[in-house]
């Protein structure tokens, strides 16, 4: 493609080495892509609250598209431009499908504030064998209260299976789920997430591109994971990580290296 008008680009697996940082030489061409003018756009499964610290590591103050494209959030402003959100209503249904797809899961709800670095403004609310010591700020239930994870809306309902990989997860759930949210996921270890209907970072970049007046021809994006597919779809060019997952290598027009062997970095020199 020509020199792209808009650079897209997944967190983890993608833009972050395997030790969760970013490296010099892939900071260095993040900073040659701004200085050309050209946006720098996140597009990550990641909430908003998980996003200023990739940004100020990348030297980021744009749009981010968060939550698998459920929120825009601009982070300069530290503000939820907005978001989709998934019911009570239809975080309970989905929570009985779930139930019987897959017996034995627990679940999380995400919800939102309205910025990102007030973590008193955000929520996430699980059950207690959800939770993961990552999981900062977490607010476990007792039990199986699940009137209170689900009597909210929220931009993301997460399903944990011990003993599934989130493929297998994907294959028992897909059928019973249909299209009445929006299904992916962005790990193998067992994890499906959930959104409201026709929401994925394919939607929610096409919102920042048409904010920016970039036609979808003129965006490269990368990603590594099922979550990206739609939006390595959707650019004129995507790229996949070579150690990404089968099906985001089978849908990118082009496999670069490794996220740690800077493969975001090796495509962006070409023209950067």
């Amino acid at each position: 493609m020509q020199r792209p008008s808009l650079v897209a680009s997944d967190v983890d697996g993608t833009l972050l080495t395997p030790l969760g940082g970013v490296s010099p030489r892939t900071a260095a061409t993040v900073g040659r892509v701004l200085a050309e003018g050209v946006p720098f756009v996140l597009s990550t499964g990641r909430p908003p609250r998980w996003v200023p610290v990739v940004a100020d590591a990348a030297g980021l103050t744009g749009y981010a598209v968060c939550s698998n494209g459920a929120v825009l959030y601009d982070i300069g402003a530290d503000r939820v431009v907005s978001a989709e959100l998934l019911t009570p209503v239809q975080l309970t249904d989905l929570a009985a499908v779930l139930d019987e797809a897959l017996p034995g899961c627990s679940m999380a709800s995400e919800r939102l504030g309205g910025s990102a670095r007030d973590p008193g403004r955000a929520e996430f609310i699980a059950d207690e064998r959800y939770l993961h010591p990552w999981e900062e700020g977490a607010q476990p239930l007792p039990g199986h209260q699940r009137a209170q994870l689900l009597g909210k809306p929220a931009v993301k309902l997460l399903v944990r299976h011990p003993g599934m990989t989130s493929d297998e997860m994907a294959r028992a759930a897909g059928p019973l789920v249909g299209d009445s949210v929006a299904m992916t996921w962005s790990t193998d270890e067992g994890l499906l997430e959930f959104a409201a209907p026709g929401v994925t970072k394919a939607t929610g970049l096409a919102a920042v591109a048409d904010r920016l007046g970039v036609a979808a021809a003129d965006v490269l994006a990368f990603g590594d994971m099922p979550n990206d597919v739609p939006m390595l779809r959707w650019a004129g060019h995507g790229v996949a990580m070579a150690n990404g997952h089968a099906d985001a290598l089978a849908v990118a027009d082009e496999v670069t290296a490794s996220s740690a062997e800077d493969g975001v970095a090796q495509v962006l020199e070409r023209w950067f």
